[in-house]
């Protein structure tokens, strides 16, 4: 598996005013408000000017480079390391879930959308199934980014467990209500669900991603479409959990609008550190990609063209690295709580990556700096003294 795992250095922003929401990625096709084309981008923090509000700080993942923007947005939202309001992200909308009860979408976040008269859109109080838990929510993932007035839009929420919920905010029945499902396989209890847009269905990938279970966003029922995954050219999976002694697998459907591919991306965590309030800090050694068909072959590739895919608390997502100059095509960027990075795959990674460790080797280490040098200037006096030449020569 020839890929390139690279950590993204710390970034000196200096002492932020508010916590940083580094797992929390926006995609700009989901900026319903306006037309103008905005780079993926991180929510870094928020500059207190006056009151409960902040002036929007971002970075914009082409770039790199902090940005201050005039929009203003509430504290609350940004400052956000205890109270958890945000539950996800999907469509360029945050969802949030407030100590009222009230699960919200809101567009504080989109860079374009009007700070003075922001969308809130307010869903129905969670219903709870019976042996289900709604206080724990995995993502949520909705099906337009218009659901202050598609009426087709649907919100989907999956929570830890079996419950998987459906909502239309802006349905032609006036008050929206809450489809609530009960998944009786629990190979789906930890999994996200996604938006195919191509199949306009909603998908959650099983454990190990084997089986993928389909729901129709308009008429969602306890009866799935299930369909196998057999894995060609697959690397062992034992060997790497003998190496690494993974503990944890997750799996992330994405699709890519503008090629209608889709892709299954499996992200291998190893335990490197429990808290003193016994919290597990994880780190991703090893990332495979397969490629799905329509005969239901998952097909791993080092090889996904242009796109340039994200993973983060938001819905996983994949763009056009020529779109945004900046970005590494055939590449997965992942964003977490503790920890952010980038898997660069083909050849291009594979040749930068010896340039990389050749760059290393000349400027590593101090103690044998004088060693190399007196090693280059005998090779550059070699190379001008024809005696010392043939001796070396002989030598040989």
């Amino acid at each position: 598996m020839s890929m390139l795992l690279r950590r993204l250095s710390s970034l000196g922003l200096g002492k932020p005013h508010v916590s940083v929401r580094s797992s929390l990625l926006l995609h700009s096709r989901g900026f319903s408000t306006s037309l103008l084309q905005t780079p993926p981008c991180r929510i870094v923090l928020a500059e207190p000017c006056g009151g409960d509000l902040g002036k929007l700080v971002v970075m914009n993942l082409n770039e790199l480079e902090c940005k201050d923007l005039e929009k203003k947005v509430p504290l609350e939202l940004v400052d956000d390391e205890d109270s958890k309001i945000i539950i996800g992200a999907s469509g360029g909308w945050i969802a949030t879930l407030k100590e009222d009860g009230v699960l919200r979408l809101q567009d504080d976040f989109n860079p374009v959308a009007s700070d003075t008269n922001p969308k809130r859109i307010p869903l129905p109080p969670l219903v709870t199934l019976p042996h289900c838990q709604t206080k724990i929510i995995t993502n949520v993932s909705v099906s337009s980014s218009s659901p202050e007035d598609d009426e087709d839009c649907v919100v989907a929420i999956k929570f830890l467990g079996p419950q998987l919920s459906f909502c239309k905010p802006a349905g032609k029945s006036g008050k929206p209500e809450w489809t609530n499902i009960k998944i009786e396989n629990p190979c789906f209890y930890s999994s996200r669900v996604m938006f195919s847009k191509k199949d306009n269905m909603f998908r959650i990938p099983g454990s190990g991603g084997h089986l993928i279970g389909s729901w129709d966003p308009y008429k969602p029922s306890n009866n799935p479409r299930f369909r196998g995954c057999g894995f060609k050219t697959c690397p062992s999976s034992p060997r790497l959990t003998e190496s690494y002694g993974f503990v944890l697998q997750e799996r992330a459907l994405v699709e890519s609008r503008p090629t209608g591919e889709t892709f299954l991306v499996k992200q291998y965590k190893k335990t490197i550190k429990i808290t003193k309030a016994g919290i597990a800090r994880m780190r991703t050694k090893a990332l495979m990609v397969f490629k799905l068909d329509n005969e239901g072959n998952a097909v791993y590739t080092q090889e996904i063209g242009d796109l340039v895919t994200f993973l983060s608390m938001s819905e996983p997502f994949c763009v056009p690295a020529t779109s945004f100059p900046g970005l590494y095509p055939n590449s997965v960027k992942f964003h977490d709580f503790d920890e952010s990075g980038f898997v660069g795959m083909g050849k291009w990674f594979r040749r930068r990556r010896r340039l990389v460790d050749i760059k290393k080797k000349k400027t590593s280490g101090k103690s044998d700096g004088k060693q190399r040098e007196s090693s280059k200037k005998e090779e550059f006096d070699k190379d001008k003294d024809p005696e010392r030449d043939r001796k070396y020569k002989s030598s040989k």
